[in-house]
């Protein structure tokens, strides 16, 4: 067999890579796998006699199924219908990307615009006209984030210990779900007590089947819907026992009891479903948002959502979905950008999903990012979860954009944990739900998710949610039950939360509240971007408080590290360092701060120990080690190179403080060496007693055979580089134009 038959390593190393578990398909128009475009989307058309739309997108009045129909009806403003539909679709893509054109123009244009004309003009944006498209056409100034609250086991405590939390770190709207129907109420009203523990005002809702959703919402468990799904084809409406005007009559519902709610779209569903006509997915996808607008619904959930992988499968796929999301905002809708759907296998190419949205910023940037490890969202992993927090706060800090979340500490989280846990359960005893035990509070209190908690009974959940059906609980009962038993701040940030709904100021598009209860919305807060300088900038508060994360290493942080080795060795300075005679020693420069404020090296070594296996090495050779400090430079190099000037044998080993090594010999440049020990983090005990024999082999004469590092593929600049510069502060601080000095070592008992 010759060799170009068999698999080369590459491509059995590709083979390996989570990139390789996606699945990715050719476009196909007629099964509706075709992102943008399909050769069976409707060319754009709209025809009006006597006020009434007679022809839309080229179906006539005759033949328009359900969403033609309400479209039509509803969805249509006749008013701006002939000069919106008449503009070059070219013209009016620009208009969307332009800064100087009014976002208020563009949806004013939008809204006489058919679901074609608009898929048309997404169509021939680039990604980055797109993302410029949406830091203009948000609906609200300021972006927020949502929360994905869930569990395995629909822990009451541990939803409240979480939901706590997730205000805490800065989530204004908590979503959570179940894994058991029954457990629904349970878990709402978890939810509800532990999301106002941290700060007032977020709110929160309970993802279930549309009847018991709302029986929620009117009971006050729940602050907020967004699971109401619309579809792009009247097939899908139908075998969901729907229409777009039950659809609408649920939105009514809703918002008749003070409650916000935005419908569920995204593209693929249809696909997923077999019904997608072989229309392509943002044409479908602008069907589902026409029905939206004219159904009076704030806002919209979509980016491909449970259908994300299915779009990502196509070429073009993630640039649909971000489309998709500009068509929310040019409908003057709330958008609530999916990311709440793991989509690919691949970590890179799901940061590739989100990281755009964060650059542009949207009303909320994930409609769930998993508060909770992906083990336990019940929704199914999101984009990003638990596990990625620390990153996406860091990214959030690299690139300055409001992520909307902060870091906090233990101190900070845990404390709001155990309020929340313990609130829980005190309502829940009160109302005679369930009981739990102080084991119980304490592991929900430190748990990382469900798998560190106790067990509870399996029926807890079900029984503590048939007792408030069956009670007719309210939130008004959960506000007497915190009072009572001395809760009363999150007592009345519960009651206020009922208020909001009777002021129905979280009814105007795109509302949330911030932690101080004002009311940001499209009326209060709106969108005011129109170019460079304008629009939402962060508060030099906030970029305080953006920067503050895990990671930072201060110098205050280093100086106690150092403190931890200081006095390990004593070096004591004996006079100006000479020129030796003898041919039978290595010198051994050292750095300014060398056991003079540094005393730790980066690998965790301290200078002492550093030192002790360089001079063990030279010695087994037989060779004598003699110290000097080098004070005029801090450069490895030339203390290497000056100590091989005063060296007898003219051969050295130079060392800083920090860890880095050689093996210099007086003939060469000061900048060349024999051997070189450059990434500090890697040098082992045993490498550095080798530098010095090997040092000592050189000074013999000999050509002793080259140490290398261990191959490793850690990134180790970004773990380390920061701290190398506050190390090396101190060693520049240290230098003077002074000669070398010769030292004395000795190592404290």
């Amino acid at each position: 067999m010759r060799v170009e038959d068999e698999a080369s390593a590459r491509s059995a190393f590709f083979s390996t890579r989570p990139i390789s578990r996606d699945n990715l398909v050719p476009e196909d128009p007629a099964l509706g796998l075709v992102a943008f475009s399909s050769p069976f989307d409707p060319e754009p058309s709209l025809r009006i006699e006597d006020g009434r739309v007679v022809e839309l997108d080229g179906t006539p009045e005759a033949d328009f199924d359900i969403l033609d129909e309400f479209i039509a009806r509803h969805g249509i403003d006749l008013a701006v219908a002939e000069e919106a539909m008449a503009l070059e679709t070219v013209e009016f893509a620009r208009m969307i990307v332009d800064p100087a054109v009014p976002r208020r123009e563009v949806t004013r244009l939008a809204g006489g615009m058919t679901p074609a004309k608009i898929a048309a003009t997404l169509a021939l944006l680039t990604p980055v006209e797109i993302l410029q498209s949406m830091q203009k056409m948000r609906v609200r100034r300021t972006p927020s984030i949502q929360a994905h609250v869930t569990n395995r086991v629909d822990h009451p405590l541990l939803i409240a210990a979480d939901a706590a939390a997730a205000v805490a770190l800065g989530f204004r709207e908590l979503e959570t779900t179940v894994p058991v129907l029954r457990d629904a109420p349970s878990n709402a009203l978890a939810l509800l007590i532990g999301g106002q523990v941290a700060a007032v005002g977020a709110l929160t809702q309970c993802s279930v089947e549309e009847r018991t959703e709302l029986e929620l919402g009117l009971r006050g468990l729940t602050t907020y819907a967004e699971t109401v799904s619309v579809y792009g084809t009247e097939q899908i409406f139908v075998d969901g026992d729907d229409t777009p005007w039950s659809k609408a009559f649920l939105a009514s519902c809703y918002a008749s009891r003070g409650l916000k709610m935005r419908f569920t779209s995204g593209s693929g569903a249809e696909v997923l479903m077999g019904a997608s006509e072989g229309k392509s997915m943002l044409y479908l996808e602008a069907r589902c948002i026409a029905v939206t607008r004219a159904a009076g619904a704030q806002g919209v959930q979509n980016g491909g959502i449970d259908g994300v992988n299915v779009t990502a499968s196509v070429p073009d796929g993630m640039r649909e979905v971000i489309a998709e999301n500009l068509c929310v905002m040019l409908h003057d809708l709330e958008s609530c950008t999916g990311n709440d759907t793991l989509m690919s296998a691949s970590d890179i190419r799901r940061t590739a999903h989100t990281f755009p949205l964060l650059l542009a910023g949207t009303d909320f940037l994930f409609s769930g990012f998993g508060s909770i490890p992906a083990y336990d969202n019940a929704f199914g992993p999101s984009n990003m979860n638990a596990e990625d927090l620390d990153d996406y706060l860091v990214v959030q800090r690299d690139w300055g954009f409001e992520g909307g979340l902060r870091w906090c500490d233990d101190s900070e989280l845990l404390p709001v944990r155990r309020r929340a846990a313990e609130a829980c359960r005190a309502v829940f005893e009160e109302l005679g739900l369930a009981e739990f035990t102080d084991e119980d509070v304490d592991a929900c209190v430190r748990a990382h998710g469900s798998l560190d908690v106790p067990v509870l009974p399996a029926d807890l959940p079900g029984t503590a949610s048939e007792r408030i059906m069956e009670g007719g609980i309210t939130a008004v009962e959960a506000v007497r039950a915190l009072a009572e038993l001395g809760y009363e701040v999150e007592a009345e940030r519960v009651l206020e939360m009922i208020r909001q709904r009777l002021l129905g100021d979280i009814l105007q598009t795109s509302a949330i509240l911030d932690e101080d209860l004002n009311v940001l919305s499209s009326l209060t807060d709106p969108n005011d971007y129109a170019g460079p300088g304008t629009g939402y900038r962060m508060s030099p508060a906030r970029r305080t408080e953006v920067a503050r994360v895990r990671q930072v290493w201060s110098a205050s942080d280093l100086a106690a590290e150092q403190a931890l080795s200081e006095g390990c060795i004593d070096l004591t300075e004996t006079g100006p360092a000479p020129r030796g005679e003898r041919p039978d020693e290595v010198v051994v420069g050292l750095s300014p701060a060398f056991a003079e404020e540094i005393w730790g090296a980066l690998n965790g070594m301290t200078v002492a120990e550093v030192l002790r296996q360089v001079l063990a090495g030279v010695e087994e050779e037989g060779l004598e080690a003699r110290l000097v400090r080098v004070l005029r430079s801090i450069d490895l190099g030339y203390i290497g190179w000056t100590a091989a000037q005063l060296s007898g044998s003219r051969v050295s080993v130079g060392l800083q403080a920090k860890g880095t090594a050689l093996i210099h010999r007086a003939d060469l440049p000061p900048l060349a060496n024999l051997e070189l020990f450059s990434i500090a983090p890697r040098v082992t005990a045993e490498l550095y007693r080798g530098l010095g024999r090997n040092a000592a082999r050189y000074a013999k004469g000999l050509a002793p055979e080259p140490l290398l590092l261990p191959e490793s593929s850690e990134p180790l600049g970004p773990r380390y580089h920061a701290r190398v510069v506050q190390l090396v502060a101190i060693e520049r601080r240290l230098t003077r134009d002074a000669a070398p000095v010769e030292l004395e070592a000795s190592w404290p008992s």
